[in-house]
């Protein structure tokens, strides 16, 4: 006999109806009676109604000009060993129906409290995971395997599972639609969420994903290694002063290729394709003295393997993505600073980045010395016991599409973190496990997943690129009318504030479309540009080993 698995969610809602004798009404006049809500494996640490106005978070600036909202404190315990905490804040009234989850950065545990106000004062129920730690170094994982599988994709799932529960108690009825959005980690969380549980979230919002998460920090470590004198780590062989000439040089050789054969417009101060820019270090070499102007010879040779990418020395095989031309520098300070992010511990120079990674994710222990690491058999080693776990590589989306999921990826292409070539190259997975005719797989996955590019956009952000895309609006008319995004539009302000002044504005275009700026309009305008369709652009080849 088959067994059928009521919802969580609706099973909450007849005792509701008990308890207040009218089913369906809103009931959100009572935040504190939530502190005794029953949550299977997982209890309301607090919940308190917080009065219009200004309010202080437990991190982060004061949040002005909220309306009256309920605040939940939760904790998950799915298993010995997990916690898992969770807030949600939920309007009093005029609640729009919606859920929407916010994403983490990194390996942090701080919640998205800026991003939770701006969508509470639109009248959406807001949510924040912990990830089952505190604070923002891998170090929290020492002792705690079960810490590393609630980073890994099972943190969010719980969450999301809890407050549905919470909202539909709050309000006496289930959200009409529930999303996720977030970018780096977030992005990550994000296309887990897809891949592993499909049923969570009605659209999704992806940036920057770097789903193959034991490869990314093989190639931070690369990085690393290549930068330094083997065995010398006090100093590096480019400095991070030099990281805007190479950038530099890199636009001034690849730039002329930014109009119509590139898309863009030829105006265009980044690259549009740095997957085909065809820079040559060899072409800055000193030719005489080291300067500020020029690369020695080991300068060169170190810049040419960092811009190769990770290898394994016994096959040849590309380890993980370069990253791109033209992110080296990524505007430098006060911006983001480019490879000089990541290429070395931002606390300790003289380290490798993500240091307690290696130690107590990966299993190397307290003493692991970095130049002893085999980008053969190690890097095998660390797949077996951690790609399982906080990988996101799963091409099968077939649960998401079915159930009607809707999924934006975004990425920018001048990311000095994230290689945009990774989020291409799963975007190709996908396509290509639908089988069949390429066109009519083509179409298929976009009825329910689209990649959209962003030409200049750095790490999630920032950028002189049209780096500001409206992506909220547009996972919503696909989700609530069913409209896919044939563009979407994208803007560049004043300061790169969400409230500067609009420098100029473009429209992105799903993959393998670019935008083509056809003199319809001036180049600063979106009407100017049209979405036209591209070949693919040249993306790496991984060993097919290294997409677990």
């Amino acid at each position: 006999m088959k067994r059928w698995r009521m919802d969580p969610v609706l099973m909450i809602l007849p005792a509701l109806a008990l308890l207040t004798g009218v089913a369906g009404q809103a009931y959100a006049a009572d935040c504190a009676a939530l502190a005794s809500l029953a949550l299977p494996q997982a209890r309301v640490e607090a919940a308190e109604e917080v009065t219009a106005g200004a309010y202080r978070p437990p991190s982060g600036p004061a949040q002005e000009g909220l309306p009256t909202f309920c605040r939940v404190q939760g904790v998950v315990t799915p298993v010995p060993g997990s916690r898992i905490g969770f807030e949600l804040w939920m309007p009093k009234d005029g609640w729009n129906g919606r859920l929407q989850m916010f994403g983490n950065g990194g390996y942090s545990s701080a919640i998205s409290y800026g991003e939770m106000a701006g969508l509470v004062r639109r009248g959406y129920a807001t949510l924040g995971t912990d990830t089952g730690h505190q604070g923002d170094d891998p170090s929290f994982a020492e002792g705690r395997p079960e810490a590393i599988v609630d980073w890994g994709h099972r943190a969010v799932h719980e969450s999301v599972v809890r407050a549905k529960q919470v909202v539909a108690s709050f309000y006496g009825r289930p959200a009409r639609h529930t999303f996720f959005a977030g970018c780096s980690t977030g992005g990550h969380q994000a296309m887990s969420s897809a891949q592993r549980y499909p049923e969570d979230f009605d659209g999704i919002i992806a940036g920057a994903s770097g789903g193959n998460r034991t490869h990314l920090n093989a190639g931070f470590l690369w990085q690393y290694l290549r930068n330094h004198r083997t065995g010398e780590d006090a100093a590096q062989i480019i400095p991070a002063a030099k990281l805007r000439l190479v950038g530099d040089a890199v636009l001034a050789t690849c730039r002329a290729d930014n109009g119509a054969r590139g898309g863009g417009h030829p105006a265009d101060a980044w690259l549009n394709d740095p997957l085909s820019c065809g820079f040559d270090p060899a072409s800055l070499r000193c030719t005489g003295e080291d300067g500020a102007n020029c690369l020695t010879a080991p300068q060169v040779d170190a810049l040419r393997a960092m811009h190769d990418g990770p290898r394994n020395p016994r096959t040849g095989e590309l380890i993980h993505f370069p990253f791109p031309r033209g992110s080296e520098n990524s505007g430098g300070p006060p911006n983001l600073p480019g490879w000089s992010l990541y290429w070395a511990d931002p606390g300790n120079p003289a380290a490798p980045a993500r240091v307690n990674y290696w130690r107590h994710w990966a299993g190397f222990g307290a003493g692991w010395n970095w130049w002893s690491f085999d980008f053969d058999r190690a890097m095998a080693t660390v797949d077996e016991r951690l790609a399982p776990v906080i990988n996101a590589t799963n091409p099968d989306l077939s649960g998401f599409r079915q159930r009607g999921g809707k999924l934006i990826a975004y990425h920018g292409m001048a990311d000095p973190v994230v290689p945009f070539a990774e989020s291409i190259a799963y975007h190709e997975r996908v396509v290509a496990a639908q089988g069949g005719d390429e066109a009519a797989a083509r179409q298929q996955v976009g009825s329910f997943y689209r990649l959209f590019l962003v030409p200049g956009m750095e790490h999630c952000r920032g950028g002189p690129g049209p780096n500001q895309p409206e992506l909220q609006a547009a996972l919503e008319r696909w989700v609530d009318e069913g409209t896919p995004p044939d563009q979407i539009l994208a803007h560049n302000r004043e300061g790169n504030r969400p409230d500067g002044a609009v420098r100029f504005s473009r429209p992105l275009c799903p993959y393998p479309q670019r935008a083509v700026y056809d003199g319809g309009a001036a180049p600063t305008m979106a009407e100017g540009y049209r979405c036209t369709q591209f070949p693919g652009m040249a993306v790496p080849e991984i060993g097919t080993s290294y997409l677990r």
